[in-house]
């Protein structure tokens, strides 16, 4: 069984750690730097995997990459990969801040592949994390355990794996075969039948649950889309330059001194500038889509609004949802062939977080305002959390937008825990 012992282990190979990787080469390069792994679980780098579709777009300006707010002159930067792989002048001409999702993809697998010190390996699944204890009972290094039988053993760990995918409790009784949540959309839908009469089913109101709906519409030429929401109808994302602001890395010292009353008014105003709405290209689109529909009599998209769904179940080779009207109370039946769950991701944390802090002796995960998970006295082995703060940190914690500061954030305490680790351990 191999056994690895690493300073710092990241697990995950996202854009949150592949930031981390490139400030510990810039900021930490003879301390940590080349004693780091990352792992990965698939055979490669993407972003937004599941969703990863041709047409799609970042909603985040290109200039919110990896590095560029913490250090503008790094090699590491987005323009940077363009002008590597010639792309910069068509870039320019376009006149786009945002960039397309397969770009962003691109970028992150140019950056994995540039790290000259800080290792990836790909294919590894964690499957369990424990505290190693000494003899006087102190805790000083970690144990990972991965799929493949392998064990990491490392003084520092970083979490950046992604949050928990929301699979709501209706749907937890159907075949996998019958339900595409939008994590893993693009990977499956390449599995159905692209001339059969597919009755579709979307579930949700907001992007995810648009792209995949708009993406069947488009691919699937003889399928009936029905998308059913809880809301009166599809929204643009609410967003100004001054909630904009409200994304800003400068603005987390702000949030995280906020009184508990105040950070949950900040996260329900700012829901819909991230997760309860649609690009305004997107809702032309598909508004278009219904009108010609209605025009030429195909009537093969339609939208369900302020329906609930309150069971799902088979019957034969149907899916049978039942909608509850929110209006009138009045209950009907939407047979399907498929269900995309276009429903997001769990709030809290994340299942290996929470095993972890169970393991640690430690109830609810917290970290302090430089993501170090509060840990009992004993442990000096450190464990800090990527992109699953927004209780404490904001709503851009899941975001691109704080990553290049944040991964200075963390460096920094990685590199004060290596010269005084009491004086870290003393501010938690």
């Amino acid at each position: 069984m191999e056994r690895q012992e690493v300073e710092l282990l990241a697990i995950g190979a996202g854009p949150a750690n592949l930031a981390l990787g490139v400030a510990l080469e810039e900021m930490a390069l003879e301390e940590i730097a080349h004693d780091t792994l990352i792992i990965e679980q698939h055979d490669s780098v993407e972003w937004q995997r599941g969703m990863l579709l041709p047409w799609t777009q970042s909603q985040v300006s290109f200039l919110k990459d990896l590095v560029t707010l913490r250090n503008p002159r790094s090699r590491f930067s987005f323009v940077n990969y363009l002008h590597s792989v010639g792309r910069l002048d068509e870039f320019i001409n376009l006149g786009s801040f945002t960039p397309y999702r397969l770009e962003i993809s691109g970028y992150l697998r140019w950056v994995a592949e540039s790290l000259r010190a800080v290792r990836i390996e790909h294919g590894r699944r964690c499957v369990s994390i424990k505290p190693c204890h000494s003899s006087d009972g102190q805790v000083e290094e970690w144990l990972v355990e991965l799929a493949d039988g392998g064990q990491i053993v490392c003084r520092n760990l970083v979490i950046g794996a992604g949050r928990d995918a929301h699979i709501p409790a209706e749907f937890s009784g159907l075949p996998r075969a019958r339900v595409i949540h939008s994590t893993e959309f693009s990977m499956r839908v390449a599995e159905l039948d692209t001339d059969a009469p597919l009755r579709v089913a979307v579930i949700g109101g907001a992007q995810s649950a648009a792209e995949m709906l708009w993406a069947t519409y488009q691919g699937f030429p003889s399928a009936r889309c029905t998308m059913v929401m809880r809301s009166i109808g599809l929204n643009a994302y609410e967003t100004s330059k001054f909630t904009n602001e409200l994304f800003y890395p400068s603005f987390i010292d702000e949030f995280h001194a906020a009184l508990p009353e105040a950070r949950e008014q900040l996260l329900r105003e700012m829901h819909r500038t991230n997760y309860a709405g649609l690009a305004p290209n997107m809702l032309d689109s598909l508004y278009r889509a219904i009108y010609q529909d209605r025009l030429t009599g195909t009537e093969r998209l339609r939208m369900v609004t302020m329906a609930e769904v309150t069971d799902a179940r088979m019957d034969g080779g149907d899916v049978v949802l039942t909608l509850a009207d929110r209006k009138s109370h009045s209950v009907d039946e939407l047979r399907c062939d498929v269900v995309m769950l276009g429903t997001g991701f769990v709030r809290g944390m994340p299942r290996m977080v929470r095993d972890l802090a169970a393991t640690a002796g430690v109830g609810e995960p917290r970290v302090s305002r430089n993501y170090r998970m509060d840990l009992p006295p004993s442990f000096t082995a450190g464990c800090y959390l990527q992109g699953v703060n927004e209780a404490t940190h904001g709503i851009a914690d899941s975001l691109l937008s704080v990553l290049a500061v944040r991964s200075q954030e963390i460096v920094t305490e990685l590199l004060a825990s290596r010269h005084d680790p009491e004086l870290v351990l003393n501010t938690h």
